[in-house]
């Protein structure tokens, strides 16, 4: 694998009608494109991931994995607003020679898309044989493919919507609410509304697990407990975890990023976005995910032509689609499949 930079030579106009002189897209590549480069898999990441995409996604991405070097050619770009090294709000403005924080351009989905689109110019990739992607990476996944681009040859897409929910908007609203709250985050500083980022994370587990999970795995044994619940100490591990490896800004901007995406935007409708996708497409949703209900995806799937959509059972909720990677790569496995026998028959 080895970590790129793609610097943008002219203006990045935003979807608002802002600009940034500078933009930067930080990628990571995996494997040799083929001949006919043909073997491209591109992976939408999600919320706070990087574009390491076999660090997050294991089981499903690695060496011994179902998508491998040494099979495909992978590349995931990290988003626009993120840390890992993609023009974000604590990138230098070169009109101030200071962080941009609050006075960088607000994003979409679309201009994410936008972004990737840029990034497989200059890469020399026309032909996308897999794109991929869950939750936010899903909603970069579909709008790329609706966007009609460039060719894309088989769509997957994991607890996703084609429009973010007002529970989806209302959720990332208490988090954002959480961060603000925070004095430090208008002080312009790289740290400023951390205690904020914290309990905005702390919101965000309750959308990606569910009752079921937290009973499985933090009721407490001791019954004469009366605090130190693992609960409690579970949440403010997972915001601790965040904020070692996160920021504030980044995490308020990508958020409403999400709470953008609408695929009937600037189109006709949802349902006529959806059916211009003409590429055999599997829509996979977690049985128990609260955030991406299973209507989201059955509505994608009832409304591309060449979709198949298929239920992962897990009590983890919408972070099932990182934990299941098992099955996972059996879905996926088997519609690729069947896809190459159709391919085979015709020919």
């Amino acid at each position: 694998m080895s970590r790129h930079i793609y610097q943008h030579s002219e203006p990045f106009v935003f979807e608002n009608g802002r600009e940034i002189a500078d933009l930067q897209i930080s990628y990571e590549a995996f494997g040799q494109p083929n001949a006919e480069h043909s073997n491209v898999i591109w992976v939408c990441h999600a919320l706070t991931a990087n574009a390491n995409v076999f660090d997050w996604w294991p089981g499903l991405f690695g060496t011994h994995d179902l998508f491998n070097p040494n099979d495909y050619y992978i590349i995931c770009a990290n988003v626009i607003g993120s840390p890992y090294g993609s023009s974000n709000p604590l990138s230098v403005n070169p009109d101030t020679g200071q962080p941009y924080y609050l006075s960088f351009p607000e994003f979409t989905v679309k201009d994410l898309v936008k972004a990737h689109q840029l990034l497989a110019a200059h890469l020399g990739i026309s032909q996308i044989e897999i794109l991929i992607g869950g939750s936010l990476g899903g909603q970069q996944a579909l709008e790329w493919a609706a966007s009609r681009t460039i060719s894309i040859k088989q769509l997957i897409v994991v607890g996703t919507n084609a429009v973010h929910s007002p529970w989806g908007i209302a959720f990332n609203e208490s988090q954002r609410l959480a961060i603000t709250a925070d004095r430090t985050f208008y002080a312009n500083q790289p740290d400023g509304g951390i205690k904020g980022l914290k309990v905005a994370r702390s919101i965000a587990l309750l959308s990606y697990r569910n009752y079921h999970t937290y009973n499985h795995t933090q009721r407490d044994t001791d019954d004469s407990k009366l605090g130190a619940y693992k609960a409690s100490s579970y949440q403010n591990y997972q915001g601790e975890k965040l904020v070692r490896r996160y920021n504030a800004y980044s995490y308020f901007y990508l958020t409403k990023a999400m709470d953008s995406h609408h695929l009937g935007r600037g189109r006709t409708s949802v349902e006529a976005a959806l059916a211009n996708i003409e590429c055999p497409t599997l829509v996979l949703a977690v049985n128990s995910d609260l955030l991406f209900p299973l209507e989201e995806q059955k509505f994608i799937a009832r409304h591309i032509p060449n979709a198949h959509y298929q239920e992962i059972e897990s009590t983890f909720g919408h972070d099932g689609f990182l934990i299941e990677t098992a099955k996972l790569t059996t879905a996926i496995a088997e519609f690729l499949k069947h896809k190459e026998t159709q391919i085979s028959e015709l020919v």
